[in-house]
């Protein structure tokens, strides 16, 4: 098994290589990693190419000898490069792997952004059967292209894929800092910009965090899944691949983070202080049942699971926060 990973550098990228590596379900297979802004060192194991995904050339040398590709590459609101990534880069990965001989799966981690995740008012747990509904901007556009890309080359040539559709996806303490008041916060909302400047700079001294409210005064519910259950979906998908085929699975929490159980949990455990934010949003629930029917997968981090993690993180100096890309 020779495994090609698009955005090899990303959360995602470097923690599935890394499972892979380490897992006797892939103890015969190499990776090659497909790398644009930064790199990864070489080993036994991993072979890297750099270059864009946009450039065919690139896409025909990385595919040379690849069984499996695991396609993470993309970017966000960045209208001057979406186009490239989202569907001419896409494209050469399908044009590629589809007249390749030994090829035999593609996974693509696709996002809710497809579905307008808590943009908008679904009354209903939302399924892989409903429409999408990409809320406004070009990032949730490109996803909606690329599930439908896929799924296009899966009815055009019976292609060997399957999406894997998942919401934000947090590692270390991303869960923490996207509920900072400060000019730190990861994510949006942007919550300072809800409130007072001066409110803001003081919930941030104090370490309050939001809790999130719709138009109705309701606690808010978002879809999140940690970056390991993630990955372990990735696995999943790839080692039953006869029930993977064709198909698109929602890979979220069992439940979408409650916003009021939020603030309860850390006043409980850290004594931290809750502000009410009204926002324009709505809450959503991502149904993770068809993953859990076909391809045997439940996700392991709940709430508190992903609260503690995110509180109890301690980065190292030489691990600094940065953000890759802007959205």
């Amino acid at each position: 098994m020779r495994i090609l990973v698009t955005g090899a550098t990303g959360k995602v990228g470097q923690a599935c290589i890394a499972e892979i590596l380490e897992s006797k379900d892939f103890e015969n297979a190499s990776i090659v990693a497909l790398c644009h802004n930064r790199t990864l060192n070489p080993t036994d194991r991993i072979e890297t190419i750099k270059g864009s995904i946009a450039d065919q050339k690139t896409i025909t040398e990385a595919l040379k000898g690849i069984t499996h590709v695991i396609h993470l590459a993309t970017c966000k609101e960045t209208p001057e490069k979406v186009m490239d990534v989202t569907v001419k880069g896409l494209f050469w990965l399908l044009e590629e792997c589809r007249k390749s001989s030994i090829f035999k799966h593609f996974i693509l981690v696709g996002g809710d952004a497809s579905m307008g995740h808590f943009f908008y008012d679904h009354s209903i747990p939302v399924t892989e059967a409903q429409k999408h509904t990409a809320y406004p901007g070009c990032y949730a556009l490109s996803k909606v292209l690329e599930e439908v890309m896929l799924e296009q080359y899966q009815i055009q040539y019976d292609f060997p894929g399957t999406c894997l559709r998942a919401p934000w996806i947090m590692e270390k303490d991303d869960f923490k800092f996207s509920l900072s008041f400060g000019k730190d916060v990861f994510g949006g909302p942007v919550w300072r910009e809800l409130v007072d400047e001066n409110e803001a700079d003081q919930h941030h001294k104090k370490g309050t965090i939001p809790l999130m409210l719709d138009s109705q005064n309701v606690p808010i519910k978002r879809n999140f899944v940690h970056v390991d259950d993630l990955v372990r979906a990735i696995q999943c998908a790839i080692l039953n691949p006869v029930p993977a085929k064709g198909q698109t699975f929602n890979i979220c929490m069992d439940e979408p983070v409650d916003y009021k159980k939020v603030s309860k949990y850390l006043k409980e455990t850290r004594n931290l202080e809750s502000v009410l934010v009204k926002t324009q949003y709505c809450s959503t629930w991502l149904d993770n049942s068809k993953a859990k029917f076909l391809l045997d997968w439940r996700p392991k981090v709940d709430l508190h699971e992903l609260i503690d993690r995110a509180w109890n993180y301690t980065r190292k100096e030489e691990d600094v926060r940065k953000i890759w890309y802007p959205g």
